[in-house]
């Protein structure tokens, strides 16, 4: 449950940056580059917090498998 939302985060990054990327083309009349930047960006951060929350899954797991191994001797 601790890591159901992370596929979320990712699309919600994604889109808010993409949105503010979108803003910045329609205020300053750069398109695309603004859109383009904010996906970008968006893509980066949220694939970082995906990669940094998949290595504490694991390193958790890996502690929870070395307990129970304890447990069980």
């Amino acid at each position: 449950m601790r890591y159901s939302g992370v596929g979320l985060e990712l699309a919600g990054a994604t889109a808010g940056l993409a949105l503010v990327g979108y803003w910045v083309d329609r205020h300053f009349g750069s398109q695309p580059w603004g859109f383009l930047a904010g996906v970008i960006i968006g893509l980066v951060g949220g694939l970082y917090n995906l990669i940094r929350e998949s290595l504490a899954a694991v390193r958790d797991a890996a502690a929870e498998d070395k307990e129970n191994q304890r447990d069980r001797e």
